[in-house]
């Protein structure tokens, strides 16, 4: 798996999600790079679609309501980087729904995903974490 402790932020619930969606997006990576019929595997790419237009909603609407309640002073510009990951979701399964579920497009998905995922958590939400550090001191 992908996730790595030094990704917690010391947050329960959002270093719990952050571990799911970790998780998700390795079992979609190693399906995508797996062996076998395509048709197959399709399964998983469409789960995995439909999985990350709900959970990132869920997911960034309890990240973001925590950085509310903190007073978090990052809070508008992480919201802004959360609408427009939630914007290149909705517009990969627009290109599906166009397209069909070409291997290349969904290997660029899957890019997509980790890179942003591995970033995201590993940059801006320990912003989250060093500020509630701070403000325990």
């Amino acid at each position: 798996m992908l996730w790595k402790e030094k990704y917690k932020i010391g947050v329960d619930l959002i270093d719990q999600q952050h571990q799911e969606l970790f998780r998700r997006v390795t079992d979609f990576i190693v399906t995508v790079r797996g062996q076998g019929d395509w048709e197959e595997r399709l399964a998983k790419v469409k789960e995995t679609l439909a999985f990350m237009q709900e959970y990132v909603v869920t997911h960034f609407a309890d990240e973001e309501a925590y950085q509310a309640g903190i007073n978090y002073p990052g809070l508008a510009a992480h919201q802004q980087i959360h609408d427009n990951f939630k914007r290149e979701i909705d517009e990969y399964a627009k290109k599906f729904a166009a397209t069909g579920f070409d291997e290349d497009l969904v290997q660029s998905f899957g890019g997509k995903l980790m890179a942003w995922l591995i970033n995201h958590v590993a940059r801006e939400d320990q912003r989250i974490g060093k500020f509630v550090r701070q403000e325990v001191r």
